[in-house]
């Protein structure tokens, strides 16, 4: 992030999903389900590698209400 809090990278599939790797990665499971609403924002698409990451990041930082949740979400979404 520059100074003046925008980020330079392009808001994407693959920088949202380094970004929630890096929370599972930490277990900051808050930190990737703001990623994720960030990536629901911008209308990126949520794919399995990047759910499935939050959804680990959020089963390390201790939030198993969470992970069920995001677990129904993609199941409805039939995210692939």
């Amino acid at each position: 992030f520059g100074g003046d809090g925008v980020c330079p990278l392009e808001l994407n599939t693959f920088t949202l999903r380094a970004g929630v790797s890096a929370c599972e990665k930490g277990g900051q499971g808050d930190q990737a389900l703001r990623l994720l609403a960030e990536m629901k924002s911008a209308r990126v698409e949520v794919d399995t590698i990047t759910g499935n990451a939050a959804i680990s990041s959020c089963e390390k930082g201790g939030r198993w209400d969470q992970a069920l949740m995001l677990l129904v979400e993609m199941e409805s979404a039939r995210v692939e």
